[in-house]
């Protein structure tokens, strides 16, 4: 049995029962009913509409009052049950629960004024399997920006939509005579808004995201395999093929992020021209595969997420700031132009041990753009293995030489041990290699692909 009030002598706060004013309401019994008078019961519409596919979402602390007392209410009341209950885990920090007493909670909205409120709500669903307790930490939020926003949909995002400006200028790409890696792309774009679906009905948030990011992948690869930037040069009916394709993928990639980065979603569906998720732009016109075309705007494409690196330093482990950002970073400042002066100086000989304190290593280069008010340089995002931790950002001067879109996927020879240095306000931690003649700038690069990281002697 369960007793439903409680002495008013005890709690003089409650709600009075109506057939006894000695007595107030347990909260429990009391509270649980707003889920029904928050919706209009007895009879409203609102009530008529959502109580039969209403989906509780608890705590697991709670799981009693919402799992055995709620039912049994409802069932004497007949009323019936609501339609499912979600019981999620919570999260941890440094395997422990957070408390105020040992200072490790975590602010959602301090969170969100580093991060950004997309990419914190993009890790909480993605890096949490629902119903069981999962682990937070900065370091994991910032590892998951990097890894999944900028490096796979923010560069894919990016390299589609100035491809689109460079080689379609203000025309839509329309479907020519298609290829097997056409058709593949195609199959997997549409077929991942039902398994989205399936997941997403079952809470299985991290699962539906992972699905997407599957195809965000599929398409970085697509890219890769059909070389756009040299079908530019020699095919441009095959070119278009290949741009619709990528950019009808990325109109469902947005539908299928709007519910979870609703802002990153209407930015992509602005830049390609569409009409905003959630309104027209649903689920059921992704699956219209090329019934709208887009109208990229020629303005400059903003990157969606910034690569973020972590603070040096023991006083913030945790802390972050962005790497395009001026203040607070270690390293000689040098100017473009002088830069460029460096490359002229006296040469003079170095002996066999100073050589063989630089280090040398094949890296892979992630993610190519141009520098903010610079006609040279380019940012590039470098992965150069395990061993010397995360990507590095390196800011070098090919951007005359090298289309952004030819580099990513390439391998280059980097100087890693390069003391940091930063150019027109971006901070490069390395050096690629390149050699010079009158022909232009050849970047130096291993005849056969090896592993990031590898050493170069």
């Amino acid at each position: 049995d369960l007793c439903i009030s409680r002495p008013r002598s005890r709690l003089s706060w409650g709600i009075p029962l109506p057939f006894d004013d000695r007595f107030v309401t347990y909260v429990w019994f009391d509270a649980l009913i707003n889920y029904l008078t928050a919706i209009d019961y007895p009879g409203g519409e609102n009530f008529e509409r959502f109580w039969p596919v209403a989906q509780h979402v608890i705590a697991k602390d709670i799981l009693k009052p919402h799992g055995i007392y709620w039912p049994c209410m409802l069932k004497s009341a007949g009323i019936p049950p609501y339609r499912h209950l979600n019981v999620h885990g919570y999260w941890n920090v440094n395997e422990g629960k957070m408390s105020k007493s040992l200072g490790n909670v975590v602010k959602p909205l301090d969170m969100v004024s580093v991060y950004g409120l997309d990419a914190f709500r993009y890790f909480l669903l993605r890096d949490m399997v629902f119903g069981l307790d999962s682990e937070f930490s900065e370091e994991a939020l910032v590892g998951r920006i990097n890894a999944d926003l900028a490096n796979d949909l923010g560069n894919l995002v990016s390299r589609s939509l100035t491809m689109l400006k460079n080689y379609m200028k203000e025309e839509s790409p329309s479907a020519g005579i298609t290829e097997k890696d056409d058709d593949e792309l195609k199959d997997a774009a549409l077929g991942v808004i039902g398994i989205y679906a399936d997941h997403m009905k079952e809470l299985a948030f991290h699962k539906a995201l992972m699905a997407v990011w599957e195809v965000i992948g599929r398409v970085n690869k697509y890219i890769d395999a059909t070389a756009p930037w040299v079908l530019a040069k020699s095919d441009r009916t095959r070119l278009s093929t290949v741009l619709f394709h990528i950019t009808e993928t990325l109109k469902i990639i947005s539908a299928l992020v709007w519910p979870v980065m609703p802002d990153t979603a209407e930015k992509i569906q602005g830049l390609l021209g569409l009409p905003k998720s959630g309104v027209e732009f649903t689920l059921d016109e992704a699956r219209k595969w090329g019934t709208t075309g887009v109208a990229v705007s020629m303005s400059r494409t903003p990157a969606l997420f910034p690569r973020i690196e972590k603070e040096k330093g023991p006083s913030r482990p945790a802390g972050i700031k962005e790497s395009n950002r001026d203040a607070g970073a270690g390293g000689k400042t040098m100017s473009e132009s002088e830069r460029e002066s460096s490359a002229g100086e006296t040469k003079i000989n170095v002996s066999i041990k100073d050589f063989l304190r630089m280090d040398l290593r094949v890296g892979t280069v992630k993610r190519a753009e141009a520098v903010p008010g610079s006609k040279k340089l380019m940012r590039l995002e470098v992965d150069l293995g395990a061993e010397l931790g995360t990507e590095r950002t390196i800011v070098a001067g090919i951007l005359g030489a090298y289309d952004m879109e030819t580099l990513v996927g390439r391998q280059v020879v980097v100087v890693a041990n390069l003391e940091p240095a930063r150019l027109m306000g971006v901070e490069s931690r390395g050096m690629v290699l390149a050699a010079s003649d009158a022909k232009g700038l050849h970047l130096i690069t291993p005849d056969t692909a090896a592993e990031p990281g590898t050493r170069v002697k």
